[in-house]
């Protein structure tokens, strides 16, 4: 990791939901963000504040998400999330969440993720699936 990645760096991530981003179970006229979206989102966008400030072969994986969502958004409506760095302890890093459609905010709330060695992780990874049996 880089000495830039600090609390205070900020990152803003904006999109549109799309009908892939919406939930079905209430019907066409209730299709709305749906919340396991709205964490992939985040982590994406916490992932992309992060990138910058890692060196080659590293990246990150989330550990924990803790998510208010407050607010629907519709189909076709933009999305801002704002990741900001509120504390770096080793490779472990913790994230604040703020989200806004263009009415309301549409969630709070924290994220935390782990800085890993990419070939550490894929030697790990397939001693895991050896001992599973999966090849």
């Amino acid at each position: 990791m880089k000495p830039s990645l600090a609390p205070g760096a900020t990152a803003t991530s904006k999109l549109t939901v799309d009908r892939s981003r919406t939930i079905d179970f209430m019907g066409e006229k209730a299709r709305v963000y749906a919340t396991p979206m709205l964490v992939r989102d985040i982590e994406m966008a916490s992932r992309e504040l992060l990138l910058p400030h890692l060196d080659p072969g590293e990246d990150s994986v989330g550990t924990r998400i803790e998510l208010d969502h407050l607010a629907a958004t519709l189909i076709g409506m933009p999305v801002e999330l704002k990741v900001t760095v509120a504390e770096v302890k080793g490779r472990a890093v913790v994230l604040d969440i703020e989200g806004r459609d263009s009415v309301d905010q549409i969630c709070r709330g924290r994220h935390n993720r782990f800085v890993v060695d990419l070939k550490t992780t894929e030697a790990r990874l397939a001693a895991k699936a050896a001992k599973a049996g999966i090849a």
